[in-house]
This record gives C-alpha cells, sequence and structure tokens, in this order.
C-alpha cells in the first residue's frame, strides 16, 4: 500500500476528472455499514446478478463470527447478509471466490478454510445457498493429499448439474486440484497440479471456464516451462491435460491471476499481474489463439493514466472489446477500470480512489445494456469502521455513457 497518497500534488486535476466520473460510477454499498460490521467487509471477488437486478456476492472478513459472509445488494442499494460463516468443523469460512447461481436462483461458491477436513482450521469447503438462504455444504476439502485443499477460486456449472472447481493446494503434488462435484455431492479429482515445467500450480482468483466440448479452461499462477504460470486445457471426459501456453517473464509477462475468457473462436484472453515490456512490469493483457499463440494485447504502465497490477481476468463483449479492473494505478494510484477496444486502444474508464472504493481485485461483470458491476476491496465510506487502514471495500457501479463525457475521445 505504499505511495498511495502520492496523487496528492495533483488534486486540481485529478477533481476534474473526478467531476466527469461522478456522472456514470456510482456506489451501491459501503461494506461496514452495520454495527460491529456483520454486513461484511473487503470482498476479493465479483459479483453475479439475478434477472431482476439484484447483486450477490462474498466478502473476505466480518459478518457475525469475522469469517466472511454472502450478501445481496437489491436495486435500491438495500444489503442483505444471506449467511455469516461461522467456521470449522460444521461451517465454511474466509470466501475469497465469486458466488455461481443456477436457474432457479441457488448460489454455490467456495470458502478458503473451514469446514469438517484438514485439522483446527479445516481445508476449505463448497457451500450452496437455496432460495431460503439456507447453507448446505456440499463438500469439506480434507487437506490431507489427493483431496486438495484451500480453493481460491470459484465454481463453473454443466447443464448436467455437476460443478467444477480448483483448489490452490494439497492435491497428489502439493500444488493444487481440479475437481467435479457431482448432483450426489460425489468429489473426484480430475487433476492434480504439478508445479513442474510441463504443468501448472497454485491457481489464484476467478473462475474456471466450460466449453460445449467439455473442455475447461484456466490458468495457475505457478509451475510451466520457466516456472512463472501457464494457461492450460482439461477435457473433462478423457482426462487430458494440456499447457496451452508457459509464461516466460519478461515481455510474455509472468503469474497469471483470475479467469479466462474465449471468443467465439476460441481465442483465449487474460491477464498477468506482473512483467510485460513496461519499464516496471506491471502485468499484461494477453491473447492465446486455439493454436497456442500468444500475443500481448496490452502493456500496463505505472501512470495516472494507466492501470497497473491486475488480479482479475477480463470479460469480453460482442465486438471484441475486454472490460477489466486494477489494483493499482489510475489517476489515484487506488486502482483502474479500463476498456481494451478490438483495436488494441486502452482507454481508462474510471481511477478509484480512497472515498469511493479502492483495489478492486474481482472481475468486472457486464450487463447486455453494457452496464458494468465489481467490488473493491478497501477504501469506501466507512474508512476505519473494520478497523483497516484503508478502508472495508464497496459494491459498485459503472454506466457505459461516461466516454461521452470527455471532449475529443470516440468509442
Amino acid at each position: 500500500m505504499a505511495n498511495k497518497f502520492y496523487a496528492v500534488r495533483f488534486l486540481g486535476v485529478l477533481g476534474l476528472v473526478a467531476l466527469a466520473q461522478a456522472q456514470t460510477f456510482t456506489t451501491l454499498y459501503n461494506f461496514c455499514s452495520a454495527s460491529g460490521c456483520t454486513d461484511g467487509y473487503q470482498s476479493y471477488a465479483g459479483v453475479v446478478r439475478d434477472p431482476t437486478g439484484n447483486i450477490y456476492g462474498t466478502t473476505y472478513s466480518g459478518g457475525i463470527s469475522g469469517m466472511g459472509v454472502v450478501y445481496e445488494v437489491s436495486n435500491a442499494g438495500v444489503e442483505t447478509v444471506l449467511h455469516s460463516f461461522s467456521g470449522a468443523p460444521s461451517d465454511g469460512a474466509y470466501p475469497e471466490a465469486p458466488l455461481i447461481r443456477d436457474s432457479a436462483g441457488n448460489l454455490y461458491g467456495t470458502t478458503v478454510s473451514g469446514g469438517a477436513g484438514g485439522g483446527q482450521g479445516g481445508g476449505g469447503t463448497v457451500f450452496k445457498i437455496d432460495t431460503a438462504g439456507k447453507e448446505t455444504l456440499l463438500h469439506n476439502f480434507t487437506g490431507n493429499g489427493s483431496d486438495g485443499c484451500e480453493p481460491l477460486q470459484g465454481l463453473v456449472l454443466d447443464k448436467a448439474g455437476t460443478l467444477y472447481g480448483t483448489t490452490s493446494y494439497c492435491g497428489a503434488y502439493g500444488a493444487g486440484t481440479i475437481f467435479k462435484l457431482d448432483k450426489s455431492d460425489n468429489e473426484t479429482v480430475l487433476h492434480s497440479f504439478e508445479g513442474g515445467s510441463s504443468d501448472g500450480g497454485n491457481p489464484e482468483y476467478g473462475h474456471l471456464i466450460l466449453d460445449t466440448a467439455g473442455n475447461l479452461y484456466g490458468v495457475a499462477l505457478g509451475g510451466g516451462s520457466n516456472g512463472q504460470g501457464v494457461v492450460y486445457k482439461l477435457n473433462i471426459r478423457s482426462g487430458s491435460f494440456a499447457v496451452l501456453h508457459s509464461f516466460g517473464g519478461g515481455t510474455d509477462g509472468c503469474w497469471p491471476y483470475g479467469s479466462v475468457t474465449r471468443d467465439k473462436a476460441g481465442n483465449l484472453y487474460g491477464i498477468t499481474w506482473a512483467c510485460g515490456s513496461s519499464s516496471n512490469y506491471e502485468g499484461t493483457i494477453w491473447k492465446v489463439s486455439t493454436s497456442g499463440q500468444e500475443t500481448i494485447l496490452h502493456n500496463f504502465s505505472y501512470s495516472f493514466s494507466d492501470g497497473c497490477y491486475p488480479y482479475a481476468g477480463v470479460t469480453l463483449d460482442s465486438k471484441g472489446n475486454l472490460y477489466g479492473v486494477t489494483s493499482g494505478c489510475g489517476a489515484n494510484n487506488w486502482g483502474a477500470l479500463y476498456k481494451l477496444s478490438a483495436t488494441g486502444r486502452f482507454v481508462l474508464l474510471h481511477s478509484f480512489d480512497y472515498w469511493i472504493g479502492a483495489d478492486p481485485i474481482g472481475e468486472v461483470l457486464r450487463t447486455t445494456t453494457g452496464t458494468l458491476f465489481g467490488t473493491s476491496f478497501e477504501g469506501g465510506a466507512n474508512a476505519g469502521a473494520c478497523d483497516q487502514q484503508y478502508g472495508c471495500g464497496t459494491v459498485w457501479s459503472y454506466e457505459p455513457k461516461a466516454i461521452a463525457d470527455r471532449p475529443g475521445r470516440r468509442d
């Protein structure tokens, strides 16, 4: 969090920027609005939305036991805590991953710890919250070897009701697993990451994606031929695992976090947290083709007009534009919301700041009308209420008309 306030010398300029942005960026909810922060705080994850516009997500901290919550924020900005986690052995604790929602309105997610397995703290869980707000633990990770532990990523659901996800640690080699959980809650480990030159290891943030042919795609923070992380593919029917690209560091990028997204042609898109061609190696946005060819689409730079150090993957629209957030840089050095056009033009849509949300880590949700939704890990109106130096975090939205507020800029 060093250098967070170096932009104070530029308040005159930044005030003009904030004025333009205020017309389109809205803080929907400030965490720690409830006494004792029972409403939760510090969200690592993005959000999901139901057909009526209600938003659902998780916080890592807060709640009745201080171990995080599952929440709903209504169209009117009213938050309801659907579940407060209470920890091992009967509940999960500290969710970092986004939720998914099925057609009946049930929510599914993971917790990093808690549950009945893995010793006193638990090895983590997979949980379900039904439409009545009742929680069911679908799986307790044992953390004792091949089962995996500490699921830092979320889930993906197929048409048959099978859940797929990853763990970041444990497994046969200690570097995490890819697993499935069938409708009867039976877990099967599909792949144990080795973390070596021909495999990945320790996937974090975001979630897997699944195509219609039964292939899962994701990134892992470690492993690969250069030890800098990989993009991978796993066929759920045959069990075949393939590294599609090994990051090389330097101009190639290193340490991919979050989810990947896939276009109609099968190309994959994502981010690396660091490396790239910028002088301080602040990360990249990349594309990997179906043949495994990587193209760097953008190098983040440490400047007021760019973002840096992204943890969140990118969101793709029907025109080929990519949207995402970075945890740092922007005009206030508290992170940035950006768009990368299909032609490769980078647009800084919003600079986060201390009072309206800072350090966004979760991925951006985009609706069919183009509105963007997300969370910030820190900042917001209730700084200090959660005993955090940098604030408690927020849920926010952004309307695409923001681009028109800047003279001479076309999109």
